[in-house]
């Protein structure tokens, strides 16, 4: 690609980034557990889907080593953050091997898979189905299991920062 090609398209990523930041969305962390131990990233591409059955989906990228590993075992939790969960989001979302280190969680009782402790609710998945969508994927989960906890607020991505429903 020429430079000038490729400096027009960096400069509609931007700008799409950019404009996309506008809507806030809500912080989840989605989890597997491969030989005992959890696996998982911090997301922000998640939805609903359907009620009936019940399914929910979200976006990693192809190369995400938690995408892999829930092809692998075909299970997965997605634990909504509470609003002083900011630094879990941040542990979760950079590059390591053991991103887990020193977080509290819990095998849900349906696939095993993690939720973390003080998340203000999770699902619990089975994996679905997996659909291409340009430089990532869309992951369908049909639902086996979810709860909700008490009423505290939901951890909020907003312009490039955290907010929460207090703010």
């Amino acid at each position: 690609m020429p430079a000038a090609e490729a400096r027009a398209a960096e400069r509609r990523a931007e700008r799409f980034r950019d404009v996309l930041g506008h809507y806030a969305s809500g912080v989840t962390v989605v989890a597997t557990v491969v030989d005992g131990e959890p696996v998982g990233m911090t997301c922000q591409s998640f939805m609903s889907v359907s009620l009936e059955p019940p399914l929910v989906a979200f976006l990693p990228t192809r190369e995400s080593r938690t995408f892999a590993a829930i092809e692998e075992t075909g299970i997965f939790c997605v634990s909504f953050l509470a609003a002083e969960q900011s630094e879990i989001s941040d542990q979760l979302a950079g590059p390591g091997e053991d991103k887990f280190a020193g977080l509290e969680w819990r095998p849900t009782v349906g696939t095993g898979s993690p939720v973390l402790d003080g998340a203000v609710g999770h699902v619990d998945c089975r994996l679905d189905a997996v659909h291409e969508a340009g430089d990532h994927v869309i992951v369908v989960g049909r639902v086996v299991g979810l709860d909700a906890g008490d009423e505290r607020a939901p951890l909020l991505y907003h312009r490039g920062r955290y907010v929460t429903t207090r703010d």
